[in-house]
């Protein structure tokens, strides 16, 4: 029944396009025969003489047709007739002049309107065109806005920040869509010359620094910051005198979605955390990226997580062979496939409930699809959790990543990359440890076999809003009305995007020619008690009178900042600027596989400090390969208890 539903409202809409277009070719017929008759008249000042009226719809029966084949090469009867832009003025102007040029350069001369006429007749034609789809754009948005009059919210007088580009596309999106309850009446820019000026009917009245006055003078209750190249510390500073005089704040989001034209007032938002930390774009060799992934089986391990399910939606840009994505959270997967299935990849991926210790699902997996890139990000990293269950955060990080790397040397994979932690530098926590030790296995495995396979790690901070971190943590917190606690008030960390961070990742895997750990550029590390401070002020509260920051300790393993590479670790530039190589001396392939084997049996049964112990032996006891050093890591007292 519903299917039959669904025909019939196919069947019907089918219909109305036929009979719009129908109406729109009625309605170029008139104005095209208009245009070419008008010419004439023209030409001969209103006085056609007999011959020439006579052959007028004969050269009309050429002409028609001609046009009206043109206009739908050009697709001008598909579209939607309230859109009008334009690229749609120039497609029009390529039709009207190729019949211009055909009727000129190619019928034979009995056939061909005077030169004049066709001269005439193009310009006419074009202009009338233009005049009725511009008509009927005018027309629309006005009766969008009488039909939303009646609900429309009050106006907010918007005071736009930014007289550039974007700042005029947003200004003529509230002037044509008054239902969005918003009225710019000022522009505000820090470039003097603007001064003075106007655009779109609005003046440019002062700087963002005279925000106070502008508020007093013009009554302003919003500013909408469109200042596509301003720094994140002008902004923040824009946005706290906004705040303190009572003013809401939106910005325009992104540079990517500003370049492709797409600027529309209803992707206006509040500013966020993002806005204001300075994060600058990440530039990428696509080309390179493109040959690692084109073409090619992708596996992702941890698919359905913060960083795992954007490695799958970055990857699939890159139109892999097949993207196979596993993790063991049905829930999640199933959100990375919704995501995928609606960004219209149906049929390029494959998503599979499944444990990387799952030795044979892996093994089967693995036949069966043969992935030739690997993208390990399946772990646990919740430092607090994983230091009350050491044994967990060695099964799934240190003996799964194993578990992965074997497989893609006995499969052959070309690529393998470990999504690895700048917690793992010199480790004062069993997550950090253990995820220190997955590097340590992949560079001894890649060092001591030949394989195919090219191994490294990428390492990288925090990244915003992953699940977990401390961003969401604060949100959450400041929506409950505090406190919002933080561990220390001198703790630092690194931040970056998710996606800046997997575009790196990706970056990272074509220049690995095994045996590295990669590490990001994580900008300047953030004090997290600024962090909480700017979040509160973000979500329109006083810190310390709205909303208070308590300071309860640092948690079991934590470190006051996060360091950058082990003592034992050469730093390399790479040819990208924000990717950095360690070379550090390996561990002996051997003796790494004898600790395994050794810790194994005991984790199901060994308390958790007699499995750090266990850690903290082999990294004093072990011999790195060409140097004989105890890792810092090693002289750490048992972390927590």
């Amino acid at each position: 029944m519903y299917l039959k539903f669904l025909s019939s409202l196919q069947f019907l809409a089918k219909q109305l396009f036929f009979v719009r277009s129908m109406l729109l070719a009625g309605a170029y017929v008139a104005i095209i025969s208009a245009s070419f008759y008008y010419t004439y008249e023209l030409r001969f000042d209103f006085k056609i003489p007999q011959d020439q009226l006579d052959q007028i719809l004969t050269k009309l029966a050429i002409v028609l047709p001609l046009k009206l084949v043109l206009l739908f090469v050009f697709g001008q009867f598909g579209v939607l007739l309230s859109y009008f832009r334009l690229p749609d003025v120039y497609r029009i102007l390529f039709a009207m002049g190729i019949a211009a040029a055909v009727l000129w350069f190619v019928l034979p001369l009995h056939l061909t309107p005077p030169r004049t006429v066709i001269i005439g007749d193009f310009m006419l034609s074009f202009l009338s065109l233009i005049t009725f789809r511009t008509s009927l754009r005018v027309l629309n948005e006005k009766l969008l806005q009488v039909g939303a009059s009646g609900n429309a919210p009050r106006q907010r007088r918007v005071a736009i920040v930014g007289a550039g580009q974007t700042g005029s596309s947003i200004a003529y999106d509230l002037i044509s869509r008054k239902a969005l309850g918003m009225r710019p009446v000022v522009f505000l820019d820090d470039d003097p010359g603007k001064i003075g000026r106007q655009m779109h009917g609005i003046p440019v009245v002062d700087t963002p620094d005279s925000l106070e006055f502008v508020k007093s003078k013009y009554g302003i209750d919003t500013v909408i910051l469109a200042m596509s190249n301003a720094s994140a510390k002008r902004i923040a500073d824009i946005n706290t005198s906004a705040r303190e005089l009572g003013l809401k704040v939106e910005i325009v989001p992104s540079l990517t979605e500003l370049s492709t034209g797409k600027v529309k007032a209803s992707r206006i938002r509040p500013v966020e955390i993002i806005d204001l930390l300075g994060r600058e774009p990440v530039e990428l060799d696509s080309q390179q990226i493109a040959s690692m992934i084109g073409g090619k089986v992708i596996l992702v391990t941890g698919g359905g997580g913060s960083i795992g399910s954007e490695i799958c939606r970055q990857v699939m840009s890159y139109n892999p062979k097949r993207l196979v994505v596993i993790d063991q959270c049905e829930v999640l997967l199933y959100h990375i496939e919704t995501n995928l299935r609606e960004a219209g990849y149906d049929a390029d991926f494959t998503c599979l409930v499944a444990d990387v210790l799952d030795r044979r699902r892996m093994e089967q997996i693995f036949t069966l699809h043969k992935p030739q890139v690997i993208f390990h990000a399946a772990a646990h990293k919740h430092v607090p959790i994983m230091e009350r269950q050491p044994a967990e955060a060695i099964k799934n990080n240190t003996i799964g990543t194993a578990a992965m790397a074997d497989l893609a040397y006995t499969f052959n994979s070309e690529r393998f990359v470990l999504i690895s932690t700048d917690k793992a530098i010199n480790p004062t926590n069993a997550m950090g440890a253990s995820k220190r030790l997955a590097e340590i296995y992949i560079q001894s495995k890649f060092l001591s076999d030949t394989s195919k396979t090219k191994f490294m790690a990428v390492r990288f901070g925090n990244v915003l809003g992953s699940s977990g971190s401390v961003v969401p943590a604060f949100t959450k917190q400041i929506a409950a009305g505090g406190p919002v606690t933080v561990t220390h008030p001198e703790i630092t960390r690194y931040f970056m995007t998710i996606p800046e961070a997997v575009g790196l990742v990706l970056q990272c895997g074509t220049l690995g020619k095994g045996g590295e750990i990669f590490v990001l550029d994580m900008g300047q590390p953030i004090k997290i008690v600024d962090l909480a401070r700017q979040m509160i002020a973000l979500s329109g509260y006083t810190v310390d009178k709205d909303i208070e920051i308590k300071f309860t300790g640092l948690r079991p393993g934590e470190k006051l900042y996060e360091e950058l590479k082990h003592n034992d670790e050469r730093h390399t530039e790479t040819p990208h600027p924000r990717i950095f190589r360690f070379e550090g001396n390996p561990y002996a392939y051997e003796q790494v596989i004898a600790f395994l084997n050794d810790i194994k049996p005991t984790l199901d049964t060994a308390d958790r400090n007699t499995i750090k112990r266990k850690i903290q032996d082999f990294a004093r006891n072990t011999i790195l390969t060409s140097i004989e050093r105890v890792p810092t890591w090693a002289n750490v007292s048992l972390w927590a208890t």
